[in-house]
């Protein structure tokens, strides 16, 4: 027995059954997050490839983490330029020959050397220069590996939305291809959220250079390649392999 009046579904029902579109389950591009410096230099935000798809919150907290660092590198400097004014009162006393002037300018100057006196203490031996650098090559090595893993779980995630998509193509069902083109789409954005991640190691090579270079050792890391596909994003991660037994080479050289 067949029942031949239509069935009336519901209009929230049939919203249930409707396929996403790609805008509606994109992954969003997080625009760029900058905190420019007293010194005319600026800050960029990092993703961190721990904590997923970054936001505005974790963007702000990484901006901090490296702000505490940056005060704590021009400490000194501040105490330095600190000394600059009443150094000048003590200039302009001299030129007057003003003798009680001159007395109160030169005790504004002692008080800020005084506040000098830790930053005597920069001054590095030769020998932990090794140390240092050995310390950086490995946690360098560190990081890369950890990308290297993120980016082998998306790889693994693309192969397979690839082969379904070929499949889905194959056989014409354009809505399943369009669902999972959006897929891919959403993986290559991983990716390149996880690529951001060796941001912090890139901004530092200027800054250590000078150590490495008292080392005897000469390192570039290499740019990350488009993870568009599959094919693609294999390809930055044997770069990234190759990138660290490079590193390991050299740390074997290291006394």
């Amino acid at each position: 027995m067949t029942h031949d009046d239509p069935i009336t579904i519901p209009v929230d029902l049939q919203k249930l059954f409707e396929i996403p579109t790609c805008s509606a389950i994109s992954l969003p591009d997080m625009e760029p997050l900058v905190l420019r410096l007293p010194t005319g230099a600026k800050i960029q935000a990092i993703p961190d490839l721990t904590k997923g798809i970054p936001t505005d919150c974790s963007l702000v907290a990484n901006i901090f983490l490296q702000l505490a660092p940056f005060l704590a590198s021009i400490e000194c400097l501040v105490k330095v330029l600190a000394v600059l004014k009443p150094l000048m009162d003590v200039m302009e006393a001299l030129k007057s020959a003003d003798l009680v002037k001159i007395a109160g300018s030169v005790g504004g100057v002692i008080d800020a050397l005084k506040g000098l006196a830790d930053c005597f203490k920069i001054l590095i031996p030769a020998a932990g220069i090794f140390d240092f650098v050995k310390d950086l090559l490995l946690l360098i090595i560190k990081i890369i590996k950890c990308l290297i893993g993120q980016l082998e779980t998306v790889l693994g995630i693309m192969q397979g939305i690839e082969l379904r998509l070929g499949e889905a193509e194959a056989a014409g069902n354009t809505e399943l291809a369009a669902v999972l083109q959006c897929a891919k789409e959403n993986a290559t954005n991983a990716a390149n959220h996880a690529g951001q991640s060796l941001g912090p190691v890139t901004n530092i090579m200027p800054l250590v250079s000078v150590f490495l270079e008292m080392a005897g050792v000469s390192l570039e890391l290499p740019a990350l390649g488009s993870a568009e596909d599959s094919a693609a994003l294999q390809n930055t991660i044997d770069t990234l392999k190759d990138t660290v037994t490079t590193i390991e080479s050299v740390l074997e050289t290291l006394p």
